[in-house]
């Protein structure tokens, strides 16, 4: 039986069924400037081995993270992930991305992002936390869309410190909903003004990232006071979850709303991914928090168990009026989350967390005694910003040519911050790492 046809004859006939004479007036939908015009030039087919010959000569042309010092961070962060967590991730009953909606048939996996729901609440120092989105960029977009619903309100502020990329996607789901965006500036110490919210009757929602694009720690509980006095929620975003482990989590400070990606929890960088969108709300508003969340119950004979709840997808009755349209199931990357703080524990995340700092300070330290300046004086976790001279550009260039990669020129996101470079310093860098790259500065 052939599935495809195979002549003209048959392909007209098909068009004729749809009441179409062309193919292309199937693709009429399709703006002209977004389909292609040429064809696609393609390489000629290869043998398996003659494939596998071509990987590695282009995996030879990329520099791997172990045989080199790589001093970047900027959203997403190197960490040691302990064994443990790669044998419980590997282990195949949780290896589907399908959603666990029969609970008689998928109680561990329930119950394994129930415990990550357990863990992230206490983390980020709310009451519920969901079973998580795709990454933190569309996690921040969602916590301002949850925000509109709760308070009716149609506008929301953003620090201009918050990463550029979660910017991008922030703008790219309000806009076409008609919900306006109102920037914050950054001031001279690296974080936001609270001053310069001004009035925020009109907001339903002001969101600041903790530590920020720039490293810094941002005065969060003075915006949620700020916010809270004029109806608004206050949301807490952040791209290094790890800095929680040492610092208060955005409950605690007074934010409604903590989101953000989840990447240094056990997940490697991976070329840019998966990441882990992290959301954390009050109880209050549970009803309005989008994404998957489990729940503890008892069966008819009184035994513990986990079932989806408060569930509103797209393709459930609520259809628009769902509180999400996130359809893939995040929960190997939530598990992995999940071993990983297990593994860790209260006392081992603290200790973590503060050797990060530590790296960061010593590196910051030893830069300073070099001559180079630190722009911004707000308190930092394990990233910072460093002001060098124009002729650093070169030897960022050289020294990259010999694998060490000395932060990211924050030129590329901020015009007016020219010469002012990124650097990350986490528990993977040895204080050689960091003393070989000291020695190379002349400031």
């Amino acid at each position: 039986m052939r599935y495809l046809p195979h002549t003209p004859e048959e392909i007209a006939g098909m068009l004729a069924r749809v009441g179409v004479d062309d193919l292309e007036r199937l693709f009429d939908v399709i703006p002209p400037e977004c389909r292609r015009t040429r064809p696609m030039v393609l390489p000629e087919a290869r043998s398996e081995w003659e494939l596998d010959r071509h990987m590695e000569a282009l995996a030879g042309r990329v520099t791997p993270f172990r045989g080199a010092r790589i001093f970047l961070g900027a959203g997403s962060y190197p960490h040691f992930i302990p064994e443990a967590v790669r044998f419980v991730t590997q282990r195949s009953e949780f290896v589907t991305a399908y959603t666990p909606y029969q609970p008689e048939m998928s109680q561990g996996t329930l119950q394994a992002i129930f415990e990550y729901q357990t863990l992230a609440a206490r983390l980020l120092g709310l009451e519920v936390a969901n079973a998580s989105m795709y990454d933190g960029a569309s996690a921040l977009a969602e916590a301002l869309l949850m925000a509109v619903r709760l308070t009716g309100r149609r506008a929301v502020a953003l620090s201009r410190a918050v990463h550029p990329f979660y910017r991008r996607v922030v703008d790219t789901y309000l806009e076409p909903a008609g919900i306006a965006r109102r920037e914050l500036a950054f001031g001279p110490a690296g974080t936001t003004d609270p001053a310069g919210l001004g009035d925020a009757d009109n907001l339903a929602a002001v969101a600041i990232q903790s530590p920020n694009v720039f490293g810094c720690l941002e005065p969060l509980d003075a915006f949620a006071e700020r916010a809270h006095a004029a109806g608004a929620l206050a949301v807490a975003t952040f791209t290094e979850p790890l800095a929680f482990g040492l610092f208060a989590g955005p409950g605690k400070l007074g934010a409604d709303i903590a989101c953000g990606e989840g990447q240094s929890l056990g997940i490697p960088p991976s070329f840019g991914g998966p990441g882990l969108g992290m959301f954390a709300a009050r109880l209050a508003h549970v009803r309005q928090m989008p994404g998957r969340l489990v729940g503890e119950t008892r069966d008819l004979e009184g035994r513990r168990g986990f079932v989806l709840t408060l569930s509103t997808r797209e393709q459930h009755i609520r259809r628009e009026k769902a509180t999400s349209n996130i359809c893939t199931n995040n929960s190997l990357c939530a598990l992995t989350a999940a071993a990983y703080l297990a593994c860790l524990g209260k006392s081992g995340l603290r200790e973590l967390a503060r050797l990060n700092r530590d790296k960061a300070e010593y590196l910051k330290r030893g830069l300073a005694g070099r001559g180079v300046r630190l722009p911004f004086s707000a308190p930092t976790f394990n990233e910072f910003t460093a002001l060098f001279p124009p002729a650093f550009r070169e030897t960022h260039r050289r020294l990259a040519e010999r694998g060490i990669v000395a932060g990211f020129p924050l030129e590329r996101w901020y015009p007016e911050l020219e010469d002012h470079y990124l650097l990350c310093a986490t528990e993977v860098h040895e204080r050689a790492d960091l003393d070989a790259l000291i020695a190379e500065v002349h400031a």
